[in-house]
C-alpha cells in the first residue's frame, strides 16, 4: 500500500514530462498554436505531484528528481522551441509573406515568385539571413532553466520563497504567445467585423524580432539572478502577512476575466513587479 502512496505523485510527474514532449511535437509539426494548451496542463500537473505528495504524507528524495528532470523538459526545452519557432516564423514571414510565415498557426500558404523578390529586394536578404542564425537565441531559454533548476535544488533558502524566476513562470510567459498571436490573426483572416485593433497590434508587436529577442534575454536573465520572488505559499489566511499575495490574487483575477489569454504574460510580469516592490518595502 505504501508503494501505491509513493508511486501517484511520480505519475502526476510523469504526466507534467508527457505534456512537454507533446508540446515540443505540435511545435515542430507546424501546430504551435496547438502547443500551449499541453504547457498548461503540465502546469497542472507539476503543481499536482508536489501537493498530492503532501497530502499524502510521502515526499521522497526520488520524486524531487524526477520533478526537476520533468520541469527541465516541459519548462526549458518545450519553452524554448516554442521561442525558436516563433522567430523563425518571423524571418520566414518577412521573406515569404504572411501566409507562409502564419502556416504553423494553422493558416494555408500564400505562394510568390520567391527568387525574383529576394534578389531585388535587399531587406529580403537581410531577413534571410537573419533566419539561419537569429532563431537560436530561444536555447538561451534550456541553457538558463538548466542552471535555474540545478540552483533551486541546491539552495536550502527557497523553501517559503524564490529567488530568480521559477521557470514554470517563465514558460506560461512565452506559452500564452503562440495562443494570442493565432487568435488574433484568425480573426483577422476571416474577416471578422469585431476585431479589436489593440490585440491585433500587440500580436504583431509579439511577433517581432525585438521583442521576442529582447524577452528571451530578460527572461533568461530573470531566472537566475538573485531577485527575492514570493511564493503562494499561506501559512495562514489573514490579510496580515498575506497582503502581496492577496494583491497579486486580486488583479490577477481580474486580469483573467477581462483579458482572458492576453492576461498570461501581463500577470508574469505583475508578478516580478510586486516582488520587487515587496523586496523593497521588507528592505
Amino acid at each position: 500500500m505504501n508503494a501505491i502512496k509513493r508511486l501517484i505523485p511520480n505519475l502526476f510527474t510523469a504526466g507534467n514530462l508527457v505534456g512537454g514532449i507533446l508540446a515540443i511535437i505540435f511545435t515542430l509539426n507546424g501546430q504551435i498554436h496547438i502547443a500551449p494548451y499541453f504547457i498548461f496542463a503540465s502546469a497542472i500537473f507539476d503543481f499536482l505531484d508536489g501537493f498530492i505528495a503532501r497530502i499524502l504524507k510521502v515526499p521522497s528524495e526520488l520524486g524531487k528528481q524526477l520533478d526537476s528532470l520533468a520541469d527541465m523538459v516541459t519548462f526549458g526545452v518545450a519553452p524554448g522551441i516554442i521561442v525558436y519557432e516563433l522567430l523563425r516564423n518571423h524571418y520566414v514571414m518577412g521573406i515569404y509573406g504572411p501566409g507562409w510565415g502564419y502556416a504553423n498557426f494553422g493558416f494555408p500558404m500564400n505562394t510568390l515568385n520567391l527568387e525574383q523578390s529576394i534578389a531585388n529586394d535587399p531587406v529580403l536578404q537581410t531577413s534571410l539571413s537573419e533566419l539561419f542564425y537569429m532563431p537560436y537565441i530561444a536555447f538561451l531559454i534550456p541553457v538558463f532553466a538548466l542552471f535555474r533548476l540545478a540552483k533551486f535544488n541546491l539552495d536550502t533558502r527557497q523553501t517559503d520563497s524564490f529567488i530568480g524566476l521559477p521557470t514554470p513562470a517563465m514558460t506560461l510567459f512565452f506559452a500564452a504567445l503562440p495562443i494570442l498571436v493565432a487568435n488574433a490573426y484568425n480573426d483577422v483572416m476571416l474577416g471578422e467585423i469585431n476585431v479589436k485593433h489593440w490585440q491585433f497590434d500587440a500580436a504583431y508587436v509579439v511577433m517581432t524580432s525585438w521583442f521576442l529577442v529582447s524577452s528571451t534575454i530578460i527572461m533568461s536573465i530573470l531566472m537566475v539572478v538573485e531577485l527575492p520572488l514570493f511564493a503562494l505559499k499561506f501559512k495562514h489566511f489573514k490579510f496580515k502577512g498575506n497582503e502581496i499575495r492577496y494583491i497579486f490574487l486580486t488583479i490577477s483575477i481580474l486580469l483573467l476575466a477581462t483579458l482572458f489569454f492576453w492576461a498570461i504574460p501581463l500577470i508574469i510580469i505583475l508578478y516580478v513587479i510586486l516582488s520587487l516592490i515587496n523586496t523593497r518595502i521588507a528592505k
